[in-house]
C-alpha cells in the first residue's frame, strides 16, 4: 500500500483545518445559491402583485394625456424593478444584519434620488381635487369635455367617515361579542356545546350573497334600511361566527392553571379573564380586529344594495360612481380616489403587522 506524502512543513492539524475551511466554503455557497433560488422565485411571485399597485399610483399622479402617464410608468417601472431585486439579493448575500441595513439603505437611497431624477418632474397632484373641492364632478366633466349626465357626488370626506363609521362600530362589536363568547365556549361545559361549534361552522360555509334579499326586506320591516346601523347589524351577523370560532382556539390554547392562579390569589372570575386571559389572546384579537375592519372598510355588495341616498355612500360606492362613466372616465382621479381608498388599509397593516407575524395560539408568559 502506498504510503500517503505529507508535504514538508505541514502538519496533521493545518491539513483538518484547511479541510474544515473548505466545507465551511461549500456550505456557504450551497446556502447562498439556495436563498438566491428563493429569493429569485419570491421576485417572481412577487412582481405581477406589486406592478398593479405601482401603475395605479403612476397613473393617481401623473398628467391625464396618455403619452405621459406611459413615460412615467415604464420609468417608474426601471426604478422599482430593479431596486426590489436589489433589495432580495441584498438580503440573501449578506453576512451579517448589519451588512443587511447597510445594503437595504443604500438601494433606498440610489431608488430614490433615480426616482427623483426620472419620474419627480412628471409628478403632480391635480387628479386628488377631489380632496377639496367639493363639485368635482363639475370639473372633471369641464376637464375631459363629456357631459353624460348629472351626479350629485357628495364630500369625499364624508364617504371616508361613513366607512370609518361602518368598519369600526363593525370592528368593536365582532371583537367584544366574538372574545366573550369565544371564552364561554372554551371554558364552560353546557348541553348542545359541540353542536354549537359545529354549527358556526356551517353558518359561515353558506354563501352570504343568498341572503341579500331576506336581508333587504327584514331591514325594510325593521325601519333600519338605508341606514349605516342596518349595514353594521348585517355585516356584524355575517362576521361574527368565524370570529366566535377562529378565537376559541386562542382561548383553549390558554392553560387553564395560570387563571386558577389568578382565582386562588383572590381575584373574580371578571378580573382574572381581563387581567390574565385577554393579554394571552392580545395577538388573536388584533388579527381578528385587523381582517373585521379590512371587510367592513372594502364592503361593497351589502352597501350597495341596502344604502340608496348618496348621503349614506361609503369609499368603496365613492369609488364605483367615480369611475362609472356617466361623466365620463378619467383615469387619473379615478385612480387617484383609488390611492386615497387604500392608505387607511395600508396605514392598518403596516401598525399591525409586528403583531400579526408574531400571531400565535396562547401561550404562557414567562
Amino acid at each position: 500500500m502506498a504510503e500517503q506524502v505529507i508535504p514538508m512543513g505541514s502538519t496533521a492539524a493545518s491539513r483538518r483545518g484547511a479541510d474544515w475551511d473548505a466545507l465551511a466554503a461549500r456550505a456557504r455557497a450551497v446556502r447562498h445559491a439556495k436563498a438566491v433560488v428563493l429569493y429569485a422565485f419570491l421576485i417572481a411571485v412577487s412582481l405581477p402583485i406589486i406592478l398593479p399597485y405601482l401603475w395605479l399610483v403612476t397613473i393617481a399622479f401623473s398628467a391625464r394625456t396618455g403619452v405621459a402617464e406611459t413615460a412615467v410608468l415604464w420609468r417608474s417601472m426601471a426604478v422599482v424593478v430593479p431596486a426590489i431585486v436589489a433589495f432580495w439579493l441584498t438580503a440573501a448575500l449578506a453576512q451579517s444584519r448589519r451588512q443587511v441595513w447597510i445594503g437595504i439603505a443604500a438601494v433606498a437611497a440610489i431608488a430614490a434620488f433615480a426616482f427623483a431624477l426620472l419620474v419627480g418632474p412628471d409628478l403632480h397632484v391635480g387628479n386628488f381635487i377631489f380632496l377639496w373641492e367639493p363639485d368635482f364632478a363639475s370639473v372633471v366633466r369641464s376637464r375631459i369635455g363629456e357631459v353624460k349626465g348629472a351626479v350629485q357626488f357628495p364630500n369625499v370626506w364624508h364617504a371616508f367617515g361613513n366607512s370609518i363609521l361602518i368598519a369600526g362600530a363593525q370592528t368593536a362589536i365582532v371583537v367584544t361579542v366574538a372574545s366573550l363568547a369565544a371564552y364561554y365556549l372554551s371554558r364552560f361545559q353546557f348541553p348542545g356545546r359541540s353542536s354549537m361549534l359545529r354549527s358556526l361552522l356551517v353558518l359561515h360555509a353558506f354563501p352570504v350573497l343568498t341572503l341579500i334579499v331576506p336581508m333587504f326586506l327584514m331591514l325594510y320591516w325593521i325601519g333600519l334600511l338605508d341606514t349605516l346601523s342596518g349595514v353594521i347589524l348585517v355585516l356584524v351577523a355575517f362576521e361574527l361566527p368565524f370570529a366566535i370560532f377562529i378565537m376559541k382556539g386562542f382561548f383553549d390554547a390558554v392553560p387553564w392553571d395560570i387563571e386558577m392562579s389568578a382565582l386562588t390569589d383572590g381575584a373574580s372570575r371578571r378580573q382574572a379573564f381581563v387581567s390574565v386571559v385577554l393579554p394571552q389572546v392580545r395577538n388573536g384579537i388584533l388579527a381578528i380586529a385587523v381582517f373585521t375592519f379590512i371587510r367592513g372598510w372594502e364592503e361593497y355588495i351589502f352597501v350597495f344594495t341596502f344604502l340608496i341616498r348618496n348621503s349614506n355612500w361609503t369609499m368603496s360606492l365613492y369609488m364605483y360612481w367615480v369611475r362609472d362613466d356617466v361623466m365620463g372616465v378619467d383615469y387619473g382621479v379615478v385612480s387617484a380616489v383609488g390611492v386615497f381608498y387604500l392608505v387607511p388599509s395600508l396605514i392598518l397593516y403596516m401598525a399591525a403587522q409586528r403583531y400579526l407575524m408574531q400571531m400565535s395560539i396562547g401561550g404562557v408568559k414567562g
